[in-house]
Parts: C-alpha cells; sequence; structure tokens
C-alpha cells in the first residue's frame, strides 16, 4: 500500500482533473499519421489504475497492494484507419523489467526502467472479421525489486532525506503506431551553424536492395525556411547533408539560416518521406563547444561565450511522483524558471518522456542529461567525506560485472534516445562518485557515441584525468575560485531550505541546506551566494553553475518552488538581476 506518513499535494494540473491529458502523440522528433494511444482501461492485479501514472502515485487511482511482481492488462481493438500493413507497440517506459504477451502469446522483454522500447506486433494481433472490431488482450508482467544492478536513481525503498518514494510499472504512455512495410526506423540529426546531418534508416532490407527495386529516390526531405521558402530534395542515399546556407532565394540572394539560441529558440520544421511512409521532425542549427578567448577557456553556444546559469531538475511531481498531471507541467517548470532568470536546467539522475526536451527545445532551455546512476553508494564514503574535503579516489577496475555493463548499456541507449534535441549540451555520467568506475573511459565511450556535446565525467569529486569541466559541488558554505585550465563549473550548490504551510510533503520530517524564514532572507542568500561565490569567477573563466533546485521533493524544502507548484518561494525580480550581473561579468 502507499506510504501515508504524508499529505497528498496536488498540483493546480492535477485539480483541474482533465482525464485526456496524456493524449498527445508521445514522440516529438518522428511524427505519424497513424497511431492510438492505449493508456485507457488498464487493470494492475485486477484491480483498476491510470496508466501511466506509477502505481505508488496519488494520479494512479491505484487502492491494491503494490509487490515486486505485478500484473498489468488491458484490451484494445485496432481502427479501421489502420490500413498499412504493420503495427508496433510502444512503451515509454516500465521500471524495471517487462515481459509483454498480447493474445497469450510471449511478444517480449524489456530491462531498464528509464527508456522507451518497441515491439512489431503484426503477427500477434486480432484482425477485425467482416468490418467488426475484434478484442485484443494485452498483458504486461513488471518485476521490480528495485536491484542495484539497473539503473535506479534517487527511488528507496525507506524513502527520506535526499531519497524518494520508488515508483514501478508503467509509468510513461502506451501507444499502438501503423507504419508500411518498409518504414523510416531512425533518424539521427547533427546539427552545426549552416545545415544538418541526417542519417535515416529504414526497416528490413538494406538500402541498396530498397534504391535497386524502387528505381527512383529512396528518401525525400521536405524542410520550412524561416523566410517562408520551401526546400526539398530528393536523394539516392540515407546519409544526407542538408546545407541550409546554399539555398537560393527566389530573390537570388543565398539563405541566411537562422541559428537557436536561449533568447530565440528557432525550430525548423522537417517531413522525410521514403516510399509510402511520411514522418515530421523538427530540428535546430546550433554548436555547443570550449574556445579560448583572452587566454580564458569558455563554454560557447554558435560560437559566442555562454553562461550555463543552471538550476538542478530531478522532475518529480507531488500527485504523480515520476509522470506530471499531464505533459504541460514540464513547459510550465521550465517557463517558471526562465522567470527567474535561468537558462538551463540539469536533468537529475532521470530520463523524461520526450515531450520535456521538446519543451525545452521550443523555449530554448539548455539541458545538462545526467545518466541514472545505479550500483552501491555510501553516505559516508561518496558524500559526508567528501563534503569535508576528501575528494581523491581512484575508480579503476579490472573486467566489468554485470552492474557496469548495464550501466553502459544504459548510457548508450540514453544518448541514442535523445540524441536529436537541440537543447541537451552536455551529460553527467558520474555524480559523486555513486557507482563510479573507470571514468576516464567512460568519457571516451560517451564521446564515441556524441562528439558534439560537453561531457562532466565525474560530477562534484573524486576527480579522474578525462572531463570537459572541472566540477565542484559547494555546499554549506561559498568559496573563493582560482583559476582552472578546465572551465569551472559548480554542478551544485545552494540548496537552502524554507518550509511553507500547507505546501509540504512530510508530516514530521524536513531536509535542506541552511533554514530561510522567509522570501526575503532565502533570495538573499541564493543573491548573495552568486555575489560572493559564482559571479566573481566568471571572469576567470567559471561556465555554469546548477542551484539545488526547482521544486520541494518529499522531504527536501530546499527548492524554488514547493512540491506542488503552487508558491515560488523567492522573489523573482531579485533573481533576474543575477542574469544581468551574470552577463556582464561574462563580458
Amino acid at each position: 500500500m502507499k506510504n501515508k506518513s504524508h499529505y497528498d499535494l496536488l498540483t493546480e494540473a492535477a485539480e483541474k482533473n482533465n482525464s485526456g491529458a496524456w493524449k498527445q502523440y508521445p514522440r516529438p522528433q518522428m511524427r505519424r499519421a497513424s497511431y492510438m494511444i492505449l493508456d485507457d482501461g488498464w487493470t494492475m492485479n485486477s484491480k483498476p489504475i491510470k496508466v501511466p501514472f506509477p502505481p505508488q502515485s496519488v494520479l494512479s487511482g491505484y487502492e491494491g497492494e503494490i509487490g515486486e511482481i505485478t500484473t498489468y492488462e488491458t484490451k484494445f481493438s485496432i481502427p479501421e484507419s489502420f490500413s498499412k500493413e504493420k503495427i508496433l507497440l510502444h512503451f515509454g517506459a516500465v521500471d524495471q523489467i517487462a515481459e509483454v504477451w498480447l493474445n497469450d502469446r510471449y511478444v517480449g522483454k524489456h530491462e531498464g526502467g528509464y527508456l522507451g522500447f518497441t515491439f512489431d506486433i503484426t503477427g500477434f494481433i486480432n484482425k477485425a472479421e467482416e468490418g467488426c472490431p475484434v478484442e485484443n488482450r494485452l498483458v504486461v508482467k513488471v518485476t521490480d525489486r528495485l536491484s542495484k544492478e539497473y539503473p535506479y536513481g534517487k527511488q528507496c525503498k525507506k524513502r527520506g532525506g535526499m531519497w524518494y518514494t520508488p515508483v514501478s510499472g508503467i509509468w510513461q504512455t502506451v501507444w499502438l503506431e501503423n507504419v508500411p512495410e518498409k518504414y523510416i526506423e531512425k533518424v539521427v540529426i547533427t546539427p552545426d551553424t549552416k545545415g544538418i546531418k541526417l542519417s535515416i534508416k529504414i526497416s528490413g532490407d538494406t538500402e541498396e536492395k530498397i534504391r535497386k527495386q524502387a528505381g527512383e529516390n529512396l528518401i525525400t526531405t521536405r524542410v520550412e525556411l524561416s523566410n517562408g521558402q520551401v526546400l526539398e530534395t530528393g536523394y539516392m542515399s540515407g546519409e544526407i547533408y542538408i546545407n541550409l546556407s546554399e539555398y537560393i532565394c527566389p530573390d537570388g540572394s543565398k539563405y541566411v539560416p537562422k541559428l537557436w539560441t536561449t533568447e530565440e529558440p528557432y525550430l525548423y520544421s522537417m517531413k522525410i518521406m521514403a516510399g509510402s511512409d511520411i514522418v515530421e521532425t523538427y530540428f535546430a542549427l546550433r554548436t555547443i563547444d570550449i574556445r579560448e578567448m583572452d587566454g580564458v577557456k569558455r563554454v560557447c553556444l554558435n560560437g559566442k561565450p555562454v553562461f550555463m546559469h543552471g538550476v538542478l531538475d530531478q522532475g518529480y511531481f507531488s500527485d504523480g511522483i515520476f509522470t506530471p498531471a499531464e505533459p504541460e507541467e514540464y513547459e510550465r517548470d521550465i517557463l517558471r524558471m526562465k522567470e527567474l532568470g535561468f537558462n538551463m536546467l540539469r536533468k537529475h539522475i532521470k530520463i523524461e518522456p520526450e515531450c520535456f526536451y521538446y519543451y525545452c527545445d521550443k523555449h530554448g532551455m539548455l539541458v545538462m542529461q545526467d545518466m541514472v546512476n545505479n550500483g552501491g553508494y555510501s553516505f559516508i564514503r561518496d558524500t559526508a567525506l567528501p563534503t569535508i574535503g576528501f575528494k581523491k579516489r581512484k575508480d579503476t577496475v579490472k573486467g566489468v560485472n554485470k552492474t557496469h555493463k548495464n550501466f553502459i548499456e544504459h548510457t548508450r541507449q540514453t544518448i541514442e534516445q535523445l540524441y536529436n534535441h537541440p537543447c541537451i549540451v552536455a551529460y553527467t555520467i558520474f555524480n559523486e562518485g555513486w557507482g563510479q568506475f573507470n571514468s576516464d573511459e567512460m568519457y571516451d565511450f560517451v564521446k564515441s557515441l556524441d562528439s558534439t556535446r560537453l561531457i562532466d565525467s565525474t560530477s562534484g569529486w573524486f576527480w579522474q584525468k578525462k572531463n570537459d569541466f572541472d566540477s565542484e559541488h559547494i555546499y554549506f558554505r561559498t568559496v573563493e575560485f582560482e583559476k582552472r585550465e578546465r572551465p569551472l563549473f559548480v554542478s551544485e550548490c545552494g540548496g537552502f531550505s524554507r518550509k511553507i504551510e500547507g505546501h509540504h510533503y512530510s508530516k514530521d520530517k524536513s531536509y535542506g541546506y541552511g533554514s530561510a524564514g522567509d522570501e526575503k532572507q532565502l533570495t538573499e542568500m541564493i543573491t548573495n551566494m552568486y555575489r560572493k561565490m559564482i559571479i566573481p569567477a566568471i571572469p576567470d573563466g567559471a561556465c555554469g553553475c546548477v542551484y539545488t533546485q526547482l521544486s520541494d521533493i518529499e522531504d527536501e524544502i530546499n527548492g524554488l518552488y514547493t512540491y506542488d507548484r503552487k508558491v515560488c518561494k523567492v522573489n523573482k525580480e531579485e533573481m533576474l538581476k543575477l542574469e544581468d550581473e551574470i552577463e556582464a561579468a561574462l563580458g
């Protein structure tokens, strides 16, 4: 049963009771017209449950026992509009191990609770007879022992402090998609400031065989330019470079590409056509790198210095835990932080549904994406001793075990799933030594998967040789930083707490790093920290700072907003002044 040592806090989105909230297309980067959301009509262990909310959450409506093994079930009929040859079954995320049956036939298995997976269920479907719909029975057996062999993030069976209520089961949307026999299986988009490199994979036969059968262009792209013109081009290969700067406008002038920035996050719409398959997507033109300017190494967006003025975003919600009441709640969080002057979210030890990253793309919010930790954690070894100065430790291991292998594979899949989102400018591999091993090798591994983004391989401490930053976590004090060879990145700091009566979760506990009594005091604590510790370090190369954190979470009351997002705990005008001072220090 659910833990009731807390108050049930609802966001305003939940209070609206919008039952159709999660009906939008789940994959903004690769949209098709023929799809069907399967979030309705589920039971878990024969009791009703609302998907996509984990059973531990208020929004799930689940009132039964939650054991280590649970069984989900629903029924559906294929719509008449599904006229193409194949049907795909998509899961946004199921924690931790999912085994799937359709019409009493075993479909497949997926391990790991944070990433999406897909099955081709064409051969498992009960088809309509003489125009009469036929039901299909979908069963998902979920095993979640909160095994540390798999990435598990901040979940803990005995929640408290900086550890939170565990979730299990289906916590993202389930949906069907109707595709032709040969369909666009994967699109990889790599931007620069002039155009994009496209790598397109078509299912089934090899590219050469498809091309010979077609006898014509294998792929056609249609890009809508910022001046209203349309650039349509055919290609005989799935490896493409679209150079927008070479497009000649009707008046004879060269098109000037519009770049994506935090102030003007322009997104280009694009259609990709291969045979009878059509997908809609989008992209942005931008680069992120480190350049030396006047003897100082700077993080640069599109070649111009940028300060990653960030906040820690753990993606927890008072009513849905892992899943907000509606997708737009992600957008509201992004805009709330924009209103406080922040231009970056450090997505902390969690992978979100893709709509989160779309909203960041849309609103120009930079994202540093953490990998999801697994393996053992020791408070004394990994937090307490480093906090007081013991920050060096070797992490080399000979021969990786199953836990290491799972982390490596999850890292690969995370980058593959999120690669196309322009908002993501950096990755965190290990946080505060948790599960850390062979971090220099992992740095090389991540760079081999994605050389276009920056990497904080060891966030906080236990630094080895390879990192794009000098990454520091500073709590309980302010320090004066010396000039570094690499850009200084204060990847966590602050965490000052303020309890708001009627908007706190825990009935008898609270957690934070120094407390404030009211809005004025909390705002002063934050702004003073920036003015004493962060802003003076910018001329010497400090490239970013991540304040802890976006909202309260369970016992933690150190958010800029309350857990239910109803109260902003700081003065917005005073916070915005920091943005101006940062820009002035950056020059």
